[in-house]
């Protein structure tokens, strides 16, 4: 050990100010005697090489790269959820090579062990049998699926990815504080704190020799890979959805392993087989990674309620059509319960004593453990076995400690009693800390830390560094990202070079793509539902700032165009009627009654709830761009992230300010999407989507605005709603008359505004989509869409009246229902024709 000098360094002196190991618990960074720990020298070196303030420099590069990338996570105790930037701590936890290798052993030892005991709990029960484990702690389990008993997953094995959560204790050994074999999260957000951090400190990254994470990942793909067993096989990232607290890395791990991310809407079985609805019809899937819960993957065999899963996802399984990481019932070994006799089960199946121990429990189901747990009842936690609720305690025991006054003992004594089955009694867990940045200088905060493992056909392969969480304050409980816990990156030191492995295959052995895979059918669904979200925005935006230009000219021909206007607004549901409520207090002013009318109404559009309104509208765009969100860009991600800022934080604002900073975002967002988005069939979606909408709005704007009896007034309100005065003006001379505007805005196929030009760009988008028809049929969608286009295109001013602009409407939204049936709500029987349906 080296000691600590920090008089010859007034930055290190700075740094380590007041920075104590807390008492009974192990500190990472110094012994109890104030020595700084070999492995560490090199990050205090660097982090004292700068003032506090530049140091701090340095970190923000992290957290832009946190932002830039949109790394989140959903919180739940907000009304809705609401997705919060990922908290980093940016100094990683540092662990030399061979401390680490003792760690992976421990790993590797346990992810064996519980394969062992869920073969046996799912096959011949023999550890039930023989009383190796009481049969309560099995059936009494609600993760021990009965649907899935007696036969092998595809392949084998059950478990296919482990983790473990560790913490050090005070003795200075690693110890498991819990199994996760049901779904493990974090390890996409492990590899974004690496992408931070590596950032942050480059030279330090390096000159560390830190192992890299990619060899895991590169791992865990082939090894899917294996196990789906066929050519060009498809293997999909099942997600809960938008909602779940982890979206974010869902959507993430999918992109970074080429995987199809996939909600339970996706799929369908049909005779054994698990098929994904694409655009093309179904397409079989062959590899699943769960990050569902095993309870809520089939309805029909499992939880009844649930609108998440797969119906006949059991069967399939049992059929051994598809191969799943993890099986659904692997959840099975994450109860604490079953921590109770780990190392009993790793003598009898191993002949082996943990490698990492567990942390000491106790399941009190048998009466003379409950009899020891009650005589030492005050040094102890007491929380469930199971993932059953049980009132009164909380599920990391905290709250659960006997020893805080009588009326707590008396309580826990309560709950013993009456659940023994349910609750089990641990050694209350003191976790060591590690150094946190502050701002200034470094304090020591409890953590927990992640390791995780694949199966390969080589063996288990444990990921170099993992998943850190790190407490805000020094209540080593407090570390849930759910509850104000931080991320940090976990930094394994090699004793020699590092290999350099990437997922990016060997030089001559790519093979050339122009395609993204096959598109899912939601996918679709909501990159068409952003577009036409987005582009409603805009046509609402554009009205309300005509409407606010128009009200400050006091005339009786332009308060009735913003009368027009506003009328429409009420029509599209953007705000309710406030006519009624208005007239009686405006009297007689019947000049000014619209324009004050039109203040209200714009105030509602903007700032009201109203399914039509702005904030409605953005809400509703953001939430279609969460689902797809492995499909746009950063930028994109980023631009629909400060629209929906934009519309909660500019209240403040006067309405032409606020319509035309939120009209230059939309403008910027599509600019992206069309500029950055490859010309495949989710960018044609998007756009289709905004082509129909802005199609439908110009013929409902033309119709209220160009009636054979419309004002001056009127038919500009409608150039300007249409962005089209300038052409109009440079093309014609006189002044506003209702033909050349009704050419300009409906027929004329080189104004990209106009309604011709919308169904022109659809056609010609829908034509390159896949048809599902069968051989000798003309295609109903290219018929309907032909048709549009040979009339728009044959169709003369003089022609145009209110009958002709409505039936275009009406055939427009026509168009869109089919757009649904065909490729969003596909119909089995058509769909089971599509070209390689097996």
């Amino acid at each position: 050990m080296t000691m600590l000098a920090p008089s010859r360094n007034p930055n290190l002196r700075s740094l380590l100010t007041g920075y104590r190991p807390l008492p009974g618990a192990a500190d990472e960074l110094m012994t109890p005697s104030g020595e700084i720990r070999p492995h560490w020298l090199p990050v205090l070196a660097e982090i004292a090489s700068e003032k506090s303030e530049a140091i701090s420099q340095r970190f923000a590069v992290a957290d832009r790269q946190i932002k830039n990338s949109g790394v989140s996570y959903r919180v739940y105790d907000t009304p809705g959820g609401s997705d919060r930037p990922w908290p980093l701590s940016h100094v990683p936890l540092v662990i030399p090579h061979s401390e680490w290798s003792g760690i992976a052993a421990g790993i590797v030892q346990r992810a064996q062990l519980l394969e062992t005991v869920l073969s046996d709990l799912y096959g011949p029960a023999n550890l039930v049998r023989e009383g190796a484990l009481p049969a309560a702690v099995i059936a009494g389990n609600p993760d021990f699926q009965r649907a899935i008993a007696g036969f092998s997953p595809l392949g084998g094995e059950h478990l296919i990815v482990y983790a473990a959560d560790l913490g050090r204790g005070p003795d200075g050994h690693w110890w498991v504080l819990k199994d996760r074999a049901q779904a493990p999260s974090g390890m996409g957000y492990a590899l974004e704190n690496r992408l931070a951090i590596s950032a942050a400190l480059p030279s330090l990254y390096r000159d560390m020799r830190v192992e890299r994470l990619a060899g895991y990942f590169q791992a865990m793909r082939s090894s899917l890979a294996a196990k789906a067993g066929r050519e060009g096989s498809r293997i999909g990232l099942l997600t809960p959805g938008p909602a779940n607290e982890t979206y974010f890395e869902h959507a993430y791990l999918a992109r970074y392993l080429g995987l199809l991310l996939v909600e339970g809407a996706d799929l369908t079985v049909q005779e054994g087989i698990v098929y994904v609805r694409t655009i093309e019809g179904l397409k079989r899937l062959d590899a699943i990674v769960r990050r569902l819960d095993a309870d809520f993957a089939d309805p029909l065999e499992l939880n009844a309620s649930s609108r998440l899963g797969v119906p006949g996802l059991v069967q399939a399984l049992r059929q051994r059509t598809v191969a799943l990481a993890n099986s659904l019932g692997a959840g099975l070994v994450e109860a604490p319960a079953m921590l109770a006799f780990m190392p009993a089960l790793a003598r009898r199946l191993l002949g082996q004593d943990l490698l990492l121990p567990n942390v000491a429990t106790w399941w009190c189901g048998e009466e003379s453990v409950r009899e020891e747990v009650e005589r030492n009842f005050e040094r102890l936690a007491i929380l469930p076995a199971f993932t059953r609720h049980i009132e009164g305690l909380s599920r990391n025991g905290a709250g659960a400690v006997a020893d805080h006054d009588e009326e707590g003992q008396a309580r826990l004594a309560g709950i013993l009693k009456a659940h023994p089955l349910e609750v089990v009694a641990q050694e209350v867990v003191r976790l060591s800390t590690m150094p946190v940045w502050t701002g200034k200088r470094l304090e020591p905060r409890p953590f927990a830390l992640r390791v995780y493992a694949v199966a390969t056909p080589e063996g288990w392969k444990v990921m170099h560094g993992g998943f850190c969480r790190v407490a805000d304050t020094t209540d080593p409980r407090a570390l849930s990202m759910q509850h104000g816990g931080r991320s940090a990156d976990v930094w394994v030191t090699s004793e020699g070079p590092v290999d350099h492995v990437t997922l990016l295959p060997p030089p001559g052995k790519v093979a050339i793509k122009r395609r993204l895979g096959h598109l899912p059918s939601r996918a679709a669904d909501n990159l068409f539902w952003l577009g036409r979200y987005l582009e409603r925005a805009e046509v609402t935006l554009r009205v309300v700032r005509a409407v606010n230009e128009l009200a400050a000219e006091a005339d009786e021909d332009v308060a009735q165009a913003t009368e027009r206007l506003t009328d429409q607004l009420i029509a599209w549901g953007a705000a309710k009627s406030e006519k009624e409520a208005a007239r009686p207090k405006l009297g007689k002013a019947a000049a000014t009654a619209p324009v004050a009318i039109a203040e209200t109404i714009l105030r509602a559009v903007l700032n009201g709830d109203e399914s039509g309104g702005v904030p409605s509208l953005i809400r509703s765009a953001a939430r279609a761009a969460s689902s797809i969100r492995e499909r746009l860009s950063r930028d994109a991600t980023q631009a629909i992230a400060d629209l929906s800022a934009m519309v909660q934080g500019d209240r403040d604002l006067q309405v032409t300010d606020r319509a035309d900073r939120y009209l230059r975002t939309i403008a910027a967002l599509s600019g992206l999407t069309h500029e950055n988005m490859n010309r495949l069939a989710g960018w044609r979606f998007l756009r289709i989507g905004q082509h129909l909408e802005r199609a439908v709005q110009t013929c409902r704007l033309a119709r209220r605005l160009a009636d054979p009896g419309a004002s001056v007034d009127m038919l500009d309100a409608l150039l300007r709603v249409s962005d089209s005065r300038i052409t109009y003006r440079a093309r014609y001379l006189m002044g506003t008359l209702r033909l050349p505007v009704l050419d300009l805005v409906l027929l004329d196929d080189g104004n990209p505004r106009s309604a011709a030009f919308q169904i022109i760009r659809l056609a010609e988008h829908l034509d390159e989509l896949p048809r599902v028809v069968r051989e000798g049929e003309v295609d109903p969608l290219t018929r309907t869409t032909h048709l549009l286009r040979a009339e728009i295109e044959t169709t003369e001013a003089a022609d145009v009246d209110e009958r002709m602009i409505l039936s275009l409407e009406n055939r427009l939204l026509a168009l869109s229902s089919d757009i649904t049936a065909r490729y969003f709500n596909q119909d089995e029987a058509m769909a089971e024709i599509a070209e390689g349906l097996g």
